[in-house]
């Protein structure tokens, strides 16, 4: 088996371990942290890949999961009640599990039960599908899928240097593994939404004004991003953005202004030249679609953005990136 298969298989088996512990724990609460954990990967990093490979992420994987095993048990033993059947599945109570089961199959749990629903003969037949066939390996490709659509918009080739390159509708992208060394930086941290179209700029224009009369940066330098936690994870009124200048080691934070260490060491770098909402679907390109085949996984350290290009500079108001994944070997 090649490199490449090696590293395949490697990230299915992770995968599948946590669908087999999912399946086999669906009776209890079960955290990110956990499946993170049965997957060997940081929860930050395990959220990411799992949901770019499977299609949904790890929380909707695992309702998806106990509905159909609830729905498969209110069929498969009807002298079970619907609330004993939600509680053996994993649901918290049984107004919680009648709401999700409605939302999901579009009838109650009594009727489905009793057939009187169109759709359930379909369901049924999706819902066996699926239970015969439990802990399968989860395919994955070589392309991230759009999950509105389900077509691959980001299509990989590897080359025999560990370089790989991303094109999307005659856009491409370049991905090399290569030692950065540690940076000194100093920043301006924002708590809270970060999907404003006017944030990163502002405090950038505002660390600025800091910065620049006390030497640390120019106005030619880059910015560097650093986003702490995940919005698929962490609400988004916690959510850290820490926008940054590489600065001297002997900066002095003041106030709202600190000082930090980007940790060196060897990184998965792809550069991107995308729309400024495209950002989130080429960090899971990187993540979901070239790092099982790579050979690498991600470690504990930040990930993190530098801005090459910004919109304001690029002819068609794009953006040009450098996606920085921290890496060790699989």
């Amino acid at each position: 088996m090649t490199r490449e298969g090696d590293s395949r298989a490697e990230y299915v088996a992770r995968v599948n371990r946590v669908i087999d512990h999912v399946e086999g724990n669906l009776d209890r609460r079960l955290s990110l942290a956990e499946l993170a954990e049965v997957a060997n990967f940081s929860p930050y990093h395990f959220h990411r890949i799992f949901s770019a490979l499977v299609g949904e992420t790890i929380g909707q994987f695992v309702q998806r999961v106990r509905l159909e095993r609830a729905a498969a048990a209110l069929l498969g033993d009807p002298e079970k009640s619907v609330t004993a059947v939600a509680l053996d599945c994993g649901f918290s109570s049984p107004s919680t599990f009648a709401r999700a089961f409605k939302e999901a199959f579009g009838v109650s749990a009594t009727r489905w039960r009793a057939g009187e629903h169109d759709k359930i003969r379909e369901a049924k037949r999706k819902i066996g599908k699926a239970l015969r066939k439990p802990g399968e390996a989860v395919t994955i490709s070589d392309c991230y899928l759009d999950p509105q659509t389900n077509n691959p918009t980001w299509r990989l080739s590897m080359s025999a240097k560990n370089e790989a390159t991303i094109t999307k509708n005659g856009l491409t992208a370049t991905i090399e593994v290569a030692e950065r060394d540690a940076q000194s930086v100093v920043y301006l941290r924002h708590t809270g939404p970060y999907g404003q179209v006017d944030l990163v700029p502002k405090l950038v224009a505002k660390l600025q004004r800091w910065a620049i009369p006390r030497g640390y940066v120019d106005s030619d330098s880059r910015v560097i991003l650093v986003a702490h936690d995940n919005p698929s994870i962490t609400d988004s009124d916690k959510l850290r953005l820490s926008v940054c200048f590489s600065a001297p080691e002997d900066a002095q934070a003041e106030g709202e202004f600190g000082t930090m260490t980007i940790p060196g060491g060897r990184y998965a770098v792809a550069r991107v030249e995308i729309e400024r909402e495209q950002i989130a679907a080429a960090w899971d390109a990187v993540c979901g679609g070239w790092l099982p085949q790579s050979g690498y996984q991600p470690d504990d350290r930040p990930c993190y953005e530098v801005m090459i290009v910004s919109p304001r500079e690029h002819p068609e108001g794009k953006i040009v990136l450098d996606l920085c994944v921290p890496v060790r070997p699989l």
